[in-house]
């Protein structure tokens, strides 16, 4: 019983994938040019995000700091979340809906990007940060699931928007993990060139 509903998530996880590889591709495309085009202009990507969307971001930044597949020069990433006194001081003496808002005031500027990750696209805090994205002229990258709630409304022209066509929050964030894998190997190609595959 438990080795079939085990098999049954890997299916599922399978079939969303597969199902989402070419309606999601083009606006993952986009979303790596935003980011090439910022850190290759000396900008820095603001990720956010809560609960798994927040570690997302943490592997996201480390990815990006660090390196992803391959050796590179380091690439300006920070993690909203990352930062326990600056968290909960934020929140303290603001709320949690500004915990994200103000770092991006105080740490973002133009042409830089701002990662927003939320499985519904309605977290409070994730649409403040967009709000002061916008303010300090950034580009936001979205990554949303369920329709992409309040976040694809709060989007310009200008930002890019990932949305998993799915509602259940475990299958977006698999699906989410991957695009933020896509966007790292497809800068560090852009940066790099082509990866020499052995055969």
């Amino acid at each position: 019983m438990l080795e079939l509903r085990i098999q049954q998530h890997f299916i599922d996880s399978a079939d969303l994938k597969y199902q989402s590889a070419q309606s999601l591709s083009k606006p993952i495309a986009a979303a790596v040019q935003a980011v090439l085009a910022c850190v290759t202009s000396g900008g820095k990507v603001l990720a956010c995000g809560n609960g798994g969307s927040a570690a997302d971001a943490l592997h996201f930044a480390a990815g990006f700091v660090g390196r992803f597949e391959r050796e590179r020069p380091e690439l300006g990433a920070i993690a909203l979340g990352g930062n326990s006194a600056v968290l909960t001081a934020l929140a303290d003496d603001y709320g949690f809906d500004a915990v994200f808002a103000k770092q991006v005031r105080a740490l973002g500027q133009a042409g830089d990007v701002l990662l927003a990750i939320s499985t519904s696209g309605d977290s409070a805090n994730v649409l403040a940060a967009i709000e002061a994205a916008h303010e300090r002229d950034m580009t936001v990258v979205a990554l949303t699931g369920r329709g992409g709630g309040k976040t694809g409304a709060a989007l310009r022209e200008t930002d890019v928007h990932v949305c998993v066509p799915h509602e259940r929050a475990a299958r977006i964030q698999e699906v989410h993990g991957l695009v933020l894998h896509c966007i790292c190997d497809c800068v560090d190609t852009q940066l790099l060139g082509e990866q020499e595959t052995s055969a």
